[in-house]
């Protein structure tokens, strides 16, 4: 199987034997880096990180693996380029594209990353749009797949507002690899219609199971993953706190729900997560709502049924498999 040149855009691209595969890649990268063998796939080669919204672990993961790989990253953060301000976006791929060997991009539209995509020549990876996050969910099925065998049949109940990146990227890759979705939220923070369908179609040929719940203790009966994700997303206004808080505190993810789920079940959150007074935006939404936690509690993330910090890890044993995968003739 070979993904040499293409871009990973959104896992709708890909068959669920190519996702397999850079899963299977991304464990053999894992394991070499635990053994300290040297995998310079892609020695010499440069990539360029187009970041319109900041991060921590996407940026890490991807300065990293490409270190690893022998390339060399160069990092535009939100005012390192003109892209869609004094340069078009296709101005600005055929400029890249000439100069790079990949070019990675986080930001706001799909459409963003779609157009780098079709004319920089070289491939675009998508560290996260509005739309998806599908470096994030291949993290998820590793860090899956290491805890249960298998992805096939597991069921993943996502809490809270599913409509964004995440809950439409969880549901996605579900369909794709035989899983039992369940995104459990209030009707109007379910997936669009027009995505559910398409996954469903998927479903059909995978085995797959899509289920839309508004009862977050008869979603997680039998679970072996309850994931949750920030309730307002980077880019959106502050004057959205008070509705999401209203509208998702019955989907906060607490011991109870954990427990409900079973004992074999492990919580996710792709991070970063406000379970404590410990950052300034924590601390704002206490002054103002009275809470100490939001999407999950501090009990929960800390518990040993919490594995968000082996997905962190997985992401930059993921994201090196991409690209590896995408820049290397061998492979």
């Amino acid at each position: 199987m070979s993904l040499y040149r293409k871009s990973f855009l959104k896992l709708l691209d890909f068959t669920p034997e190519e996702i397999g595969f850079l899963l299977d890649l991304s464990a053999d990268l894992k394991a070499k880096k635990k053994a300290g063998i040297p995998h310079r796939l892609c020695e010499g080669k440069n990539i360029a990180l187009i970041f319109e919204k900041t991060s921590t672990r996407t940026r890490c993961a991807f300065e990293v693996a490409a270190a690893d790989l022998g390339m060399h990253p160069v990092y535009l953060d939100p005012k390192g380029s003109q892209i869609g301000k004094k340069e078009s976006i296709a101005d600005t791929a055929r400029v890249l594209g000439r100069m790079f060997d990949g070019i990675e991009y986080r930001g706001f539209g799909q459409e963003v990353v779609e157009k780098l995509a079709a004319e920089a020549g070289v491939p675009v990876w998508n560290g996260l749009t509005n739309e998806f996050h599908p470096t994030q969910i291949l993290a998820d099925f590793l860090t899956i797949r290491e805890i249960f065998g298998s992805l096939t049949g597991k069921k993943l109940v996502y809490m809270g507002d599913a409509r964004y990146n995440m809950g439409n990227s969880l549901m996605v890759g579900c369909a794709k690899m035989g899983m039992h979705f369940v995104a459990c939220a209030p009707k109007a923070y379910h997936p669009a219609p027009a995505l559910i369908e398409t996954c469903r179609e998927i479903a059909r040929g995978t085995g797959a199971i899509l289920e839309f719940s508004e009862n977050p203790e008869e979603a997680v009966e039998n679970a072996h993953v309850i994931y949750t994700d920030v309730w307002v997303s980077m880019g959106e206004p502050d004057g959205v706190w008070k509705e999401r808080i209203e509208a998702l505190s019955p989907y906060r993810v607490t011991t109870a729900l954990l427990d409900r789920a079973g004992a074999d079940c492990r919580f996710m959150h792709c991070l970063p997560a406000f379970h404590d007074l410990e950052t300034e935006i924590g601390r704002e939404v206490y002054e103002k709502f009275g809470l100490d936690c939001m999407e999950v509690t501090h009990e929960v993330i800390e518990s040993p049924r919490s594995v968000v910090f082996d997905e962190a890890e997985n992401r930059m044993h993921t994201i090196k498999a991409v690209m590896a995968a995408t820049l290397s003739e061998t492979l």
